[in-house]
């Protein structure tokens, strides 16, 4: 977080010193007076300058990215975080190191779990809403292939038994492979059913 004490004959000029130093604009950042100032007799005996601190707060991405660098200490797992920013509005962040294994847990639970929690603190104040994915040594791409796999395996047995086959319960946008990997069969639908976080998809015959 940067923060600079910045000097002026008045506090306005003081902040606008140091909003130029920063190079940013006052809604994007905290102001401290620290003194006032004191024009002094005639303009010139006894004046005294304002001074303020002027600290830039942290976008919501920056403030993300620290929050999963303290699960990850806390995990005491030693890991490097490359972001990769898609818009202002979608967020990948790449996670290398050693212990993934135990970062992702048992069916990818516990990197949901931080991934929901990661998303939570990144949406605090954010306007318009982020999407983040936290993708440990490229967990996302392998599980996606692994769902659409999954996807064509269980229409297939869906349409052979003519029966409705029920899935296992997974996050929205795990949801969301699912649906969009069978969109185009056309002896098969998708729909979801349950209550989050046991939200889950139903693939159905057509007749």
């Amino acid at each position: 977080m940067r923060e600079i004490t910045a000097t002026g004959q008045t506090v306005e000029e003081a902040v606008e010193s140091a909003l130029a130093q920063l190079n940013t604009t006052k809604d994007r950042t905290e102001i401290t007076i620290v003194e006032e100032g004191k024009r002094g007799l005639l303009g010139l005996f006894g004046a005294k300058p304002a001074i303020v601190k002027v600290k830039v707060k942290p976008t919501a991405l920056e403030t993300t990215v620290d929050y999963v660098k303290t699960i990850l200490t806390n995990m005491e797992i030693s890991a490097e975080i490359e972001i990769e920013q898609k818009g202002e509005r979608h967020v990948i962040l790449h996670i290398t190191g050693e212990k993934m294994g135990l970062l992702i847990g048992k069916r990818g639970q516990t990197i949901n779990s931080l991934q929901y929690l990661a998303q939570l603190v990144a949406n605090r104040h954010a306007d318009p809403y982020i999407t983040v994915i936290l993708n440990p040594e490229n967990y996302r791409d392998r599980r996606e292939q692994t769902l659409k796999q999954l996807a064509e395996r269980l229409a297939s047995k869906a349409i052979q038994l003519q029966k409705t086959v029920k899935l296992e319960p997974m996050p929205n946008f795990e949801r969301k492979i699912i649906h969009t990997a069978l969109a185009g069969n056309k002896k098969v639908q998708t729909v979801s059913d349950g209550h989050e976080p046991n939200r889950y998809i139903v693939i159905k015959p057509i007749s």
